[in-house]
């Protein structure tokens, strides 16, 4: 597909999963904030327009498994975010849960500045997300499953409802791993940081990668058709 200046981020993203590589290399947000132009979100990175769009194009042309979600029933989405996503985090938040609170008590008082900070904001965060899936588990993807499938009350015109809440709770985790890659100095670690410190920056900088493509699926693509198939 030809990608242009005035083309959303989202569009790009959701129509070839390939270009959320670039898009993640250049920390350009194709999740929440991605409704907008290509050239205003290079503008503010200050990075040359023609150069990424050259590079989305280019990804477009190397081989990718990423199944493209748009043209897939909604329930086979909806069993791939809770397998790639939901499951993993159940049991990946309480892991870096657990490292916060050794590297906290080893070294806090050294970095007080940034692992105090880091631990409330994770703590927060975690918190919010296994609420919000269970949300989703329970009651959302259902309904959107029972959409998919024709089954729903009413045709499920009412579901924008239950996901503009999600969307907006999408929006508080992002501003959290947005407030911890800050609070970290984009994830700079300390000279001499010992192995479990390492690793729980490399653990947390992975949690916001898949929490970008995780939002992205749903509120650019699971949601929207959910919404067009509930009115129709």
């Amino acid at each position: 597909m030809e990608f242009t200046k005035d083309m959303h981020v989202s569009e790009a993203a959701s129509a070839s999963p390939a270009t959320i590589k670039v898009f993640q290399q250049h920390g350009i947000d194709f999740c929440c904030g991605g409704h907008r132009p290509i050239a205003e979100a290079c503008a503010e990175h200050g990075l040359d327009v023609d150069r990424v769009l050259t590079e989305l194009a280019r990804s477009t042309a190397e081989r990718t498994d990423e199944q493209n979600w748009q043209q897939a029933p909604m329930s086979d989405l909806v069993a791939h975010i809770q397998a790639r996503f939901h499951q993993p985090l159940r049991e990946e938040l309480p892991r870096l849960s657990a490292m916060i609170d050794k590297v906290v008590e080893r070294h806090g008082e050294h970095y007080p500045a940034m692992l105090g900070p880091l631990q409330r904001e994770f703590r927060g965060l975690m918190s919010e997300l296994l609420d919000h899936m269970s949300k989703e588990d329970q009651v959302l993807f259902p309904a959107i499953v029972a959409i998919d499938r024709g089954q729903a009350a009413d045709g499920g015109s009412w579901i924008a409802g239950p996901v503009e809440v999600m969307e907006h709770e999408h929006v508080q985790a992002g501003a959290a791993l947005a407030a911890m890659r800050q609070v970290t100095g984009d994830y700079q670690l300390p000279a001499g940081a010992c192995p479990t410190f390492q690793g729980l920056f490399y653990g947390l900088e992975q949690l916001e990668r898949d929490m970008h493509v995780h939002i992205h699926l749903e509120n650019n693509i699971l949601f929207p058709r959910a919404i067009e198939r509930g009115r129709a």
